[in-house]
């Protein structure tokens, strides 16, 4: 069977995005390129939540994306893509289906092919993490300290126990916890 892995990014304190909704503190150089299409590399299909999807499929598309990222690109256009949301009517982006909830990933589990990537989309991660769809999630800890905006995974809405996988720390300063989530009866 398949896998779900979720990649999301943190600061150190918490934070997937600015108290204004930035993200431009991303610790992002050659290094985290070359993790990203490892990473890409080892999936098939991409999942999103609605607000990702929509800056995913505004950028990946275009010409300043591929000339600024052409690997990571090719990936991203080329992979099957998911976006699950209650109020998208379509998705233009080449190669998306629409999937209204996520219990409907447990279906694309048993779909042969690689692992299955959420990519963002920290709600939906927290949501998969709940109904027990997801294998392993990796955080990128970036370092720096914002002290207010939105916390990475605030929607869990209940205690989560992890099991650390591995770790793995980049010349920039980024750490990658990768953990697996445990059952809920085992947290």
């Amino acid at each position: 069977m398949r896998k779900i892995f979720s990649f999301l990014m943190t600061t150190m304190d918490g934070y997937d995005e600015g108290p204004a909704g930035e993200f431009d503190f991303w610790n992002v150089d050659d290094e985290f390129a070359a993790f990203s299409v490892e990473q890409l590399d080892e999936a098939d299909t991409l999942v999103f939540g609605r607000v990702t999807y929509e800056g995913m499929a505004a950028y990946w598309p275009t010409a300043e994306a591929q000339q600024d990222s052409p690997a990571i690109a090719a990936r991203m256009n080329g992979h099957a893509k998911i976006v699950v949301s209650r109020t998208l009517d379509r998705a233009d982006w080449p190669g998306t289906e629409l999937m209204r909830t996520p219990e409907q990933l447990a279906e694309v589990k048993q779909r042969p092919g690689r692992d299955i990537a959420v990519l963002g989309s920290a709600d939906l991660t927290a949501g998969l993490m709940r109904l027990g769809l997801l294998d392993e999630l990796r955080i990128m800890v970036n370092p720096v300290v914002l002290g207010a905006g939105r916390p990475v995974l605030r929607t869990a809405g209940e205690r989560i126990g992890h099991t650390l996988l591995r770790t793995r720390v980049f010349d920039s300063g980024n750490v990658l916890l990768c953990y697996r989530p445990q059952p809920a009866d085992a947290a």
